[in-house]
């Protein structure tokens, strides 16, 4: 590691800690040529979740694109804030175990979770989502789902 005071390159490690969570690695060093102490971080590099969309096109998963979805479908509804971040985190958790073995998931993946989580809180959140997502264009394709789910 390079000693951010004089440049050397030699160095020796003091003191190694993983944070609580286990995902990073805190290093105490000092430089063998100034005798400078300094901190270093380690971390795993993550390779971040794709979603391939329903043209080909491929995306990063982005829960803040799914919350604000989530929010405008629970508008003025009896849906509390904590319900929509649990369901986020059961979301991008479920999202993350799907897209394991190659980083990628489908857009259809993603919209059938979201839809069953939201069938699951608030039904009139259900329909304005799978409204959106599944392009009603008729009255009769929201009667169709409304029948589904009662």
């Amino acid at each position: 590691m390079k000693c951010p005071l004089c440049g050397q390159i030699n160095d020796k490690v003091l003191e190694s800690r993983q944070n609580s969570s286990g995902t990073s690695i805190r290093r105490r060093r000092e430089c063998a040529a100034c005798s400078y102490r300094f901190t270093s971080y380690e971390k795993i590099e993550e390779i971040p979740l794709m979603v391939i969309k329903s043209d080909g096109r491929r995306q990063p998963f982005d829960i803040k694109k799914i919350d604000r979805g989530i929010n405008r479908a629970v508008e003025k509804r009896p849906v509390s804030r904590m319900t929509i971040e649990k369901t986020l985190h059961e979301i991008e958790d479920e999202a993350e175990l799907g897209g394991k073995a190659n980083h990628e998931i489908s857009s259809e993946f993603l919209g059938n979770l979201i839809l069953s989580k939201l069938e699951a809180i608030d039904k009139v959140a259900y329909i304005r989502f799978a409204s959106v997502y599944k392009k009603f264009e008729n009255v009769e394709e929201f009667v169709v789902e409304i029948n589904t789910i009662k």
